[in-house]
């Protein structure tokens, strides 16, 4: 029988903060405890009542944080080399998982290397491509040549996707493993969807309601959602835009386009409810390296429109669970959604192609992929070299 694992994780992120990185990991961490694996886990303490819960398998050191620019309620946590390195020689882990690249993170790495314990990392953020939406586009260079030196840092870097693997491998990145997400579909699935709810969006069933749903901010390309739906009206006017989330960008959403329905942060069954009760999913962004909301979406019985990245470019089968277009090609996008909306019956056999579609990714799964990667990690088990792995990547 194979040993558990002690796995010390290192986050900037963890659920309740809403975010796809917390959602993930707060999964990740709930399948190695399941299995009986072991876990210390370091993140900045989210609020001045911050307490972290304790279990016999679950151990939380909180560290000190500031707020991030633009994100409202998140922290980067300050780093914590020499506390991590008074850890983990009082108690050593197997592995050390860095999930997050800020001050923390890079401490972690530079703390297990001092201490000679395996450690894996986690991409999942594009923030070299975030920066230019938020005035320091100057940095992007910088920024990104610095998250690839701490990445190859680690002994792995896990990725999402393979498209985005191959496209880190094509940019220097060393050591890449595919860990893709999961989805709960018993939480997201069609059976959610609620009449009462569409009574309270002022639609009946022959209505047409497309939706949005994440972060309402600038990286998001929102404009092309809004006029992707003002096209969309021109052939269903009594279509309505349902726009689920929090940003920094909802204020003046709300002030311009009063007549869109903001339904605000959800979660749980109300989020579940508000995806299936919808009946096409817009998702227009360009920043994504995954994109949790497109594998929602599909198990709720939604046909997607995306650009052919991420998780939707593995996940969406153009003309079949929903529609693809070349990424940035802002015409291509919308002519997709109106081909679902005007073509007799693509609507209705698109939404039922889309469940099926993303049924096998469930979360056991993923978990066993995860510790599969870790204990490789630990036992050093090569991976390709970057030439390499632009053309074959290990499997997931």
């Amino acid at each position: 029988m194979t040993a558990p694992l002690h796995v010390a994780v290192v986050t900037e992120t963890w659920p309740p903060e809403v975010n796809g990185v917390a959602m993930t990991l707060g999964r990740m961490v709930q399948g190695l405890l399941a299995h009986g694996h072991r876990v210390s886990l370091t993140r900045p303490r989210q609020h001045a009542d911050d307490i972290a819960p304790a279990s016999p398998r679950l151990t939380t050191t909180l560290v000190c944080g500031l707020p991030i620019p633009g994100y409202a309620g998140l922290k980067f946590g300050l780093p914590a080399r020499r506390l991590l390195c008074r850890q983990w020689r009082a108690e050593r882990p197997d592995v050390v998982q860095v999930v997050t690249e800020g001050p923390l993170g890079a401490s972690a790495i530079a703390a297990a290397r001092e201490l000679g314990i395996p450690v894996v990392s986690e991409f999942h953020t594009n923030f070299h491509a975030y920066s230019r939406h938020y005035g320091f586009g100057w940095l992007e260079s910088l920024v990104a040549a610095h998250l690839r030196r701490l990445h190859n840092r680690s002994r792995m870097t896990l990725v999402p996707s393979r498209q985005l693997g191959v496209d880190l491998a094509r940019r220097g990145y060393r050591n890449i493993r595919v860990v893709a997400r999961g989805v709960d579909t018993a939480l997201f699935n069609p059976a959610r969807r609620s009449a009462a709810l569409r009574a309270a969006w002022k639609v009946d069933e022959r209505d047409l309601v497309v939706a949005y749903v994440g972060r309402l901010a600038p990286e998001k390309n929102l404009s092309l959602v809004l006029s992707t739906f003002a096209a969309i009206r021109v052939h269903v006017p009594s279509a309505r835009l349902l726009l689920v989330g929090d940003g920094p960008s909802r204020r003046r959403l709300q002030q311009q386009h009063p007549e869109h329905l903001f339904a605000g942060m959800r979660h749980g069954e109300d989020l579940a409810a508000h995806y299936a009760s919808a009946d096409l999913f817009l998702f227009p962004s360009l920043t994504e390296t995954y994109g949790n909301v497109t594998l929602e979406a599909l198990a709720s019985g939604l046909p997607v429109v995306a650009y052919r990245m991420a998780a939707a470019a593995e996940l969406i089968r153009h003309s079949d669970n929903g529609m693809l277009a070349d990424p940035g090609a802002s015409a291509q996008f919308v002519r997709a959604a109106l081909d679902l909306v005007s073509y007799p019956g693509a609507l209705h056999r698109a939404a039922a192609a889309a469940p099926p579609s993303v049924a096998a990714l469930d979360w056991e799964r993923i978990h066993q992929r995860l510790v599969a990667a870790l204990r490789d990690a630990i036992d050093g088990i090569a991976v390709p070299s970057p030439n390499e792995a632009a053309h074959r990547m290990l499997p997931d």
